[in-house]
């Protein structure tokens, strides 16, 4: 760190407090924005938030005169949920904030707030707050807060400084925003050549219900599991691990052989369509080589016969128009619940398999070329994390 900076508590910067306590009886539907530290992380990251609570003007007003309310260049810092995230108040800002959620940083000295803003976000005082967290519920106190150590360089330095992060943020936003844009993009032409799919169809098409092409429907076992889980031994699917077009093992769970045979009826075998009958009722997948036994719970279960090809059935079930198309089918007023008689009904258009086989070659090179732009938007994404984080840590260094 250069010389000319100081090492400071926040406590001497600012003074820090709370506010009022506003009890949940004194709420309102409409009046003052009250805001929680919910409101203020939205606020930090957007620059706006649909409020949900109020306070009346009156009792606004009356706060304001006996102890006051936040003024431009105020620092309102959560203090519970994601701790530390910070909102610089704004000239035209009227509002009041829940105590013991956030803590208030009222200015006192020629600090620039928008430096102390980044300050927050940089591995120096990152460190000291999530020291912070308790073995129960993580809090930012305001004893806490008084006591967090700064880096102070000069007012002009600050500014400087806040100038050049502004500036780098700005770009690093933008490129995030066009990878994103690319990504939406691709998916977006996934998604409608998927549509087309099933509402533009071409001639030798035929309508046929799904149980009128299928060996066998039938569904996952329903009962109590807990008992028979084990670290390893045979995957047993749940409706988690049915991803569109994929069979996902993260958060996979395992039984034994011996119980895997007794549960004959919701056995897994590869060339299977497994379907999700709770939750996203609909969501669907072809069980890969990869798992040439497994067995699943609360699964629709579709073993196509030869005139439909497994990876079709999923292109369809995936699909908006098949989503829609389920969702006209679901039962129980409580939860979405796509069942045996639902599936067994569902009526579908089903073109010769040369064509489900050419449908189905041009939907894997799109689904292709859609997760290679996801995993370039993923590592533009870290690299965005890591160059702020450089960048931030360079700035609190002295060394930008």
């Amino acid at each position: 760190m250069r010389k000319v900076w100081e090492t400071k508590k926040l406590g001497e910067l600012f003074e820090i407090t709370s506010s009022k306590r506003v009890f949940e009886s004194e709420w309102k539907r409409e009046g003052v924005p009250f805001y929680r530290a919910r409101e203020i992380v939205k606020l930090a990251k957007q620059g706006f938030v649909e409020n949900e609570l109020f306070i009346s003007h009156e009792m606004f007003t009356r706060y304001a005169a006996l102890y006051g309310i936040p003024a431009e260049g105020d620092i309102m810092v959560t203090g519970v949920g994601t701790l530390g995230v910070c909102y610089v108040v704004k000239r035209r800002d009227r509002f009041y904030f829940k105590d013991g959620n956030i803590i208030w940083l009222k200015k006192k000295t020629e600090t620039d707030s928008r430096f102390v803003e980044y300050a927050f976000q940089s591995d120096y005082l990152r460190r000291q707050i999530d020291d912070s967290v308790g073995a129960t519920v993580g809090t930012y106190t305001i004893i806490k807060a008084k006591n967090t150590l700064i880096p102070v360089p000069s007012l002009a330095e600050q500014q400087r400084i806040v100038n050049i992060l502004d500036e780098a943020f700005d770009g690093i936003a933008a490129a995030k925003a066009n990878a994103e844009k690319n990504l939406h993009n691709a998916h977006a032409l996934f998604e409608s050549y998927l549509q087309a799919v099933f509402t533009q169809r071409g001639k030798g098409w035929v309508n046929r219900q799904l149980g009128s092409l299928c060996h066998e429907i039938t569904v996952g076992h329903v009962g109590a599991m807990k008992t028979e889980y084990k670290e390893s031994g045979v995957p047993f699917l749940r409706s988690q691990n049915i991803r569109p077009f994929e069979v996902s093992m993260e958060s996979a769970i395992f039984i034994d052989k011996a119980f895997h045979r007794a549960l004959k009826k919701s056995q897994l075998r590869p060339g299977d369509l497994a379907i999700v009958r709770t939750g996203y009722p609909g969501t669907a997948a072809v069980i890969p080589p990869e798992l040439p036994d497994s067995n699943c719970s609360d699964l629709v279960i579709v073993r196509p016969g030869k005139e439909v090809n497994p990876h079709f059935l999923a292109s369809f079930f995936n699909s908006t128009f098949g989503k829609q198309l389920v969702l006209g089918k679901v039962v129980g007023a409580a939860q979405k619940h796509f069942n045996i008689t639902a599936a067994k009904e569902v009526m579908l258009h089903v073109p010769p398999m040369a064509e489900q086989l050419v449908i189905i070659s041009k939907l894997n090179e799109l689904r292709e070329e859609t997760e290679r732009l996801a995993g370039l938007y993923e590592r533009k994404l870290a690299a965005v994390d890591a160059l702020k984080k450089s960048l931030l840590h360079e700035a609190f260094t002295g060394a930008l």
